[in-house]
């Protein structure tokens, strides 16, 4: 019996009673909400391990949900929706679904991404608790940025964008990977609100802003962190709590 809780959002009565029952029976918890609005409030008080989303909703869209929940949460979203063209799947993806399931369904295997995408969010609060540079500190767990021992102070526009990048430490972050994380799905070629933050942050965290150690541009690609030494080793990380 897993524990784990589970959220499900479908304007269809039948899909949730279905879907709460077969994971009811297999030791989740589940919780249930027919609207976007309804779904945001349940994913915030209750901080569900996975959250199972129709697209199609009465109020606001699945889509939505996706996007307001990507303003603060990583939590596995699989989409589970009738709609099957690329287009819109790809849109969910870009907006931050983890997976997309296309209505009707084998409930195995629904359940089998169910488990899957516990696995993957109880990895991923596993892998990175805060990064030490030899200049500043970054909590994820507390969401704040430290140097020398004092609190730098982000906006939150700004933290969204170490966070990003700071999770993908040595990896390539597209600009139009960080537009729509940060700013939402309509975004993805403003890249001057990307140049102006990113000289804010350096100008808060670089040693030398104008000669950046840590938050790296590739041109015409996007943006990447890095916080190895000299001979390349990374810098440490502190375990979770």
């Amino acid at each position: 019996m897993t524990g784990e809780r589970v959220l499900i959002v479908d304007d269809e009565a039948s899909i949730r009673r279905t879907l709460e029952i077969y994971l009811h029976a297999r030791g989740y918890t589940v919780d249930v909400a027919a609207t976007g609005e309804r779904a945001l409030d349940l994913a915030a008080r209750n901080h569900p391990a996975v959250v199972v989303l129709d697209l199609g909703l009465p109020g606001i869209s699945g889509r939505e949900v996706i996007t307001g929940l990507r303003g603060w949460t990583d939590v596995p979203i699989i989409v589970l929706s009738a709609r099957d063209a690329e287009a819109e799947k790809v849109a969910a993806l870009d907006a931050g679904a983890d997976d997309y399931v296309t209505k009707p369904f084998g409930m195995s295997e629904l359940l089998a991404r169910v488990r899957a995408a516990v696995r993957r969010g109880q990895s991923q609060e596993g892998e990175l608790a805060a990064v030490e540079t030899p200049d500043f500190t970054v909590d994820l767990v507390a969401k704040r940025v430290r140097r020398d021992g004092v609190e730098v102070r982000l906006t939150p526009t700004e933290w969204h964008l170490v966070e990003a990048l700071v999770r993908n430490r040595g990896r390539l972050v597209t600009q139009r990977q960080l537009l729509q994380e940060v700013w939402g799905p309509q975004y993805g070629t403003e890249s001057n609100y990307l140049r102006v933050f990113m000289a804010q942050i350096r100008r808060k965290l670089e040693p030398k802003p104008a000669r950046p150690r840590y938050f790296i541009t590739e041109p015409g690609m996007g943006y990447r962190f890095d916080d190895s030494s000299p001979d390349g080793t990374p810098s440490p990380v502190a375990p979770p709590a």
